[in-house]
């Protein structure tokens, strides 16, 4: 059984930075895709960004100011935030699928994490 793990989130002023982690144990593999989902209160969750071995995949509105990475020897993704805006608050989900490619369909990944609190202030 796979687990995941997410760092704390946290809160941040406009134009701000934070980076989020998220840890796999159990029975993982460097092929895997990683996937980073949001959810902002009263909306659904939504697709934010995936990284796959050899590609990566943002949403139009964080293009250019988020970034997704991994480390596959520690088995941890990372989602690297700047340029905060307040409409980024949300809870952040990462997410890891049993495939190669960066999809943004929730239903394609099969394990997630607890996700965490991100409040971005005006």
């Amino acid at each position: 059984q796979v687990q995941l793990v997410e760092s704390s989130g946290g809160l941040v002023q406009a134009g701000g930075s934070l980076r989020l982690s998220c840890a796999a144990s159990g029975r993982t593999s460097s092929t895997y895709t990683w996937g980073w989902f949001r959810q902002a209160p009263g909306k659904e969750r939504e697709f934010v960004a995936a990284m796959s071995v050899s590609r990566t995949s943002y949403t139009d509105s964080v293009k250019g100011r988020f970034t997704v990475s991994r480390d596959n020897v520690k088995n941890t993704v990372y989602l690297q935030m700047d340029s905060l805006k307040p409409e980024d608050t949300a809870v952040y989900y990462c997410a890891l699928r049993v495939g190669v490619a960066p999809v943004a369909d929730q239903i394609a990944y099969d394990y997630w994490g607890q996700g965490t609190q991100v409040t971005v202030s005006s």
